[in-house]
């Protein structure tokens, strides 16, 4: 790897901590920022009176933040919010194969994707919980539409991905800058990273990885080492998150409906900032955050690297009653299917009943879609299985 310094990436890295206190400080001061709160936390009244509520959401932000000096301190707040956040909603967080990585090494975590914000979130979370650091998050920056959310995700340890570069040889270059990051936080900082299997949510529910993110990885790679060499030195670890329920499911299904109708849709204004607000807010029920194996063997190229990710998300996904629910709506359950669902205990009128009042709040059309994005990992699941 050529010599290469931190601040080589100073245009796409997380902010560090002597930079914390000025960054936070132009983000509450931000009144488009302080707006998209209000007008999310009280949406009626914020209308009316925003001049009133602005300065009352400053002194609140001020305050849970007081003391808040540094990127960890900024992290520990954000679990125990998180913590508080399941209390209430009686969710239950389950972590499942961290025991088989060492707590000393820096991983690439390469997850399924469902939720913005709590997919890395809860990944933290699970490392902080077993004695491990954190991690540094790969955020495109199509969701980095305003000078706020870009400042928010970085002081939470988020490195831009530019995915809006126009020109093939532009977007090369980005592309091997961030390759080179990505090897630069691994092998020299010692810092985990977390990265999608694939650009965007699967909003659809079907997981898979894409063959051009293991390229980018190997754009930084010198003449003389192979993909396999490469690929070894990152320590590559499949991680599989299920949740239970998908605050985001109607807004996902709306979207996918106008694709499949009028193939194209139209974000709104602060869409993307919208799902992540209630994907966090939201109730997601149980979640299981699972971590594979270490892709320790050797993989001659990224099909073949692709497809046991792949095997080992799917393998991993916990399969949960509102998976198998949908499943069993749209499809049936075949003999291979009830052998399966017989290992899950589940109050099943209860959870038909839960789904039946979540349908009743998006149009009828929408709602095969939103069951099909529930039902789609049993789809893989059974498919893998057979």
């Amino acid at each position: 790897m050529p010599s290469q310094h931190a601040a080589d990436f100073d245009d796409i890295r997380p902010y560090n901590d002597d930079e914390f206190a000025a960054i936070f400080a132009r983000l509450i001061a931000a009144r488009e920022f302080v707006d998209t709160l209000g007008s999310m936390k009280f949406p009626r009244l914020y209308r009316v009176l925003p001049w009133l509520l602005r300065p009352l959401i400053r002194k609140t932000m001020a305050r849970a933040f007081a003391g808040v000096a540094s990127v960890g301190d900024f992290q520990a707040l954000m679990d125990k919010q998180l913590r508080k956040l399941l209390a209430r909603d009686n969710s239950q967080l389950t972590v499942r194969g961290l025991e088989n990585l060492d707590p000393q090494q820096s991983y690439l975590f390469i997850s399924n994707h469902r939720d913005i914000a709590m997919d890395p979130a809860f990944t933290i979370l699970a490392l902080h919980q077993h004695g491990m650091d954190s991690l540094r998050i790969a955020i495109g920056d199509n969701l980095l539409t305003k000078p706020f959310v870009s400042d928010l995700m970085r002081l939470n340890k988020s490195f831009i991905v530019r995915r809006s570069v126009a020109g093939r040889r532009e977007k090369l270059t980005a592309l091997k800058h961030l390759s080179a990051y990505i090897r630069f936080s691994l092998q020299r900082e010692q810092q985990s990273i977390w990265i999608a299997q694939r650009e965007g949510r699967a909003k659809d529910g079907m997981d898979g990885t894409e063959t051009a993110l293991l390229k980018m990885l190997a754009l930084c790679k010198s003449k003389t080492e192979s993909f396999a060499e490469l690929i070894q030195g990152l320590k590559v670890v499949p991680v599989s998150i299920s949740y239970e329920w998908d605050p985001c499911d109607g807004a996902k299904a709306k979207e996918l409906y106008a694709h499949q109708t009028a193939g194209t849709y139209e974000k709104a204004e602060h869409e993307d900032f919208a799902s992540i607000y209630r994907g966090i807010v939201g109730n997601k029920g149980h979640i299981y955050v699972t971590f594979g194996d270490l892709l320790s063997q050797p993989f001659a190229d990224a099909a073949s690297l692709a497809a046991e990710i792949d095997r080992q998300i799917i393998a991993n996904y916990r399969l949960q009653a509102p998976h198998w629910l949908a499943y069993e709506r749209l499809h049936g359950l075949s003999e291979q299917a009830l052998q399966a669902r017989a290992t899950l205990d589940a109050d099943w009128s209860a959870v038909g009943c839960a789904f039946d009042e979540r349908l009743a709040t998006i149009p009828m059309a929408h709602r095969d879609t939103l069951l099909a994005a529930y039902a789609n990992p049993v789809v893989q699941f059974l498919r893998r299985d057979s």
